[in-house]
């Protein structure tokens, strides 16, 4: 996926370039055109003058090899800047461990320039060496180790890579005041997350410290990850008047990861509080409102900048009467460029040969592509039906409701069963009460939130009837969105250092198991094992 979003990158970087280049030499031959023009208009009001005064006769017998005395001034022509080439991109995998990402990038990705790559192990650094040595001579022209702090070296390095990648193991926090000023302007950060746990809820308080955002516990859990991280780098941008715009955003596997291009500008700058909101989830239903932090005022061709209005919730939800928890704030502007998403995957199609994870990357990159890319966050309909206690619609039958009430619905790339809808809150309980009214269910308890909710009347007529934007184009062509692990025990490996024991059977399998140790039963101490033995009794007789 990296590979594939770098090709892109360089893609456009150079028509970028090819455009600016283009408006440059377009106003410089404005400036030269009006300069011409103010020349024609000081010569015919000189020779008029000469004319007035008598001399328009005397100033033809002059030779023509002698100057005339307007042309005594020189005519300057604009310089056009940037007129050189572009120079390949500079790449930095600051924590490279044994330089197989680096050794990719510089192999299979072409017109890249330099790849450097960072690790503060000695033992990294000499395998990364070594590596770069055994992939010949294009390798060792192009990728350079060192051993260094990726801290210290990032910010010794202002504003000289195109593209920085960062892929720690757990928090990538750490790293992002330093690689945002490493990124040249318009350039990429490429950012990794694996502590999956704490940024889907399992330690808010966790999470507020190292990326600033709480987080929620709901469905949407793991885009919400996606957009807590966005929102912790486009903190760290603001501190040197930088700004982010993501062009592509995946939660894959067991982490996230998100791709986004960095630029300066103090008046860009001003919009981030649009961009954030803080999220409140009703604790007894799904119903979850934004509340955005700021908002703008025009007035006389002026834009101001004010807080934003709030509060977007009263005390209890109005749908089931509970209390609303509130997480954020989060990156609530499209995670996703559109327009980036489908030139991957054009990319990645005509590619396929050289792209060993094609299903893989194709499914995913097609799936982002049909999301609603203003709709934050998503609903599950098994969520909705739980809360309820009722029997599931069909995914094709809900989304036909929801386009017939005239709102739009999409997928999700994070999980099979989420849906993206811009229909409030009460619209979606209004048709899941039409729902309930042509498939009962039994009597619950006054004081649960999928009672309350079903003792109001719906106010609007849900329509069932099959849409024929209910299937995206993706599920009408059967093409696969979500595919199956690729190997049992499927999941993050042990941090680097870490023993193999019994107890990792179950994450690595016992293969590994039996492949790192030579025997079976020596791999725990001899007092834990007593002890289990201790705990477990003695063994029973038949």
């Amino acid at each position: 996926m990296s590979i594939a979003v770098l090709r892109t990158f360089i893609s456009k970087r150079k028509q970028e370039h090819e455009t600016m280049l283009y408006r440059r030499t377009k106003a410089a031959h404005k400036v030269l055109g009006e300069n011409a023009s103010e020349l024609e208009v000081r010569t015919e009001s000189h020779m008029d003058n000469e004319k007035s005064n008598g001399k328009h006769e005397e100033s033809e017998v002059v030779s023509q090899d002698e100057p005339c005395s307007i042309s005594e001034e020189p005519v300057e022509f604009p310089e056009v800047k940037g007129r050189g080439e572009l120079k390949p991109p500079r790449v930095l995998e600051a924590l490279s461990a044994s330089g197989l990402r680096a050794l990719r990038y510089a192999r299979e990705v072409e017109g890249i320039g330099q790849v450097v790559a960072l690790d503060n192990d000695k033992v990294s650094v000499e395998a990364c060496r070594r590596n770069i040595k055994f992939n010949g001579s294009v390798a060792c022209a192009k990728v350079e180790s060192h051993l260094a702090d990726a801290r210290v070296f990032m910010l010794t390095h202002p504003k000289e890579f195109d593209v920085v990648d960062l892929d720690p193991y757990g928090s990538p926090s750490v790293f992002l005041d330093s690689a945002i000023q490493s990124v040249c302007d318009g350039g990429m950060l490429m950012c990794t997350a694996t502590d999956m746990a704490v940024l889907c809820g399992g330690n808010g308080e966790v999470c507020y410290s190292k990326y600033g955002s709480y987080p929620l516990r709901g469905k949407y859990c793991h885009e919400m990850a996606l957009r807590i991280l966005l929102a912790c780098i486009e903190s760290h941008a603001n501190r040197y008047k930088r700004y982010i715009i993501p062009v592509l955003s995946v939660q894959m596997d067991f982490y996230v990861r998100v791709f986004v291009r960095i630029y300066t500008s103090a008046s860009a700058m001003k919009n981030t509080p649009l961009k954030l909101s803080y999220v409140y989830q009703c604790t007894g239903c799904d119903s979850f409102h934004l509340q955005p932090l700021g908002r703008t005022v025009s007035k006389n061709n002026s834009l101001r900048y004010l807080p934003g209005f709030g509060p977007v919730v009263p005390q209890e939800c109005s749908d089931c009467g509970k209390k609303f928890n509130m997480g954020g704030p989060i990156w609530s502007a499209p995670i996703h460029d559109q327009e980036w998403v489908t030139s991957t995957l054009a990319d990645v199609k005509s590619m396929k040969d050289r792209y060993p994870a094609y299903d893989r990357i194709s499914a995913v990159l097609t799936t982002i592509s049909e999301e609603l890319p203003d709709v934050p966050l998503f609903l599950s309909l098994h969520n909705l039906c739980a809360t309820l206690k009722c029997t599931s619609p069909s995914a094709v039958i809900f989304r036909s409701a929801v386009i017939n009430a005239g709102y739009r619905i999409s997928g999700t790339h994070v999980n099979p069963l989420g849906l993206k809808t811009d229909a409030p809150m009460d619209v979606i309980w209004d048709i899941m009460r039409c729902w309930i009214k042509n498939h009962p269910v039994k009597a619950q308890p006054s004081d649960q939130a999928g009672s309350v909710i079903l003792a109001k009347e719906p106010v609007l007529a849900a329509n069932f009837a099959r849409a024929v934007a209910s299937l995206s184009k993706a599920q009408a062509k059967k093409i696969a969105r979500f595919l199956p692990n690729p190997e049992r025990h499927w999941g993050p490996k042990l941090r680097a250092g870490r023993q193999i024991t019994s107890k990792h059977v179950s994450l690595l399998g016992p293969k590994a198991l039996n492949g790192t140790n030579d025997h079976e039963d020596g791999d725990e101490p001899e007092a834990k094992r007593k002890k289990t033995e201790d705990h477990l009794g003695p063994p029973s007789i038949p």
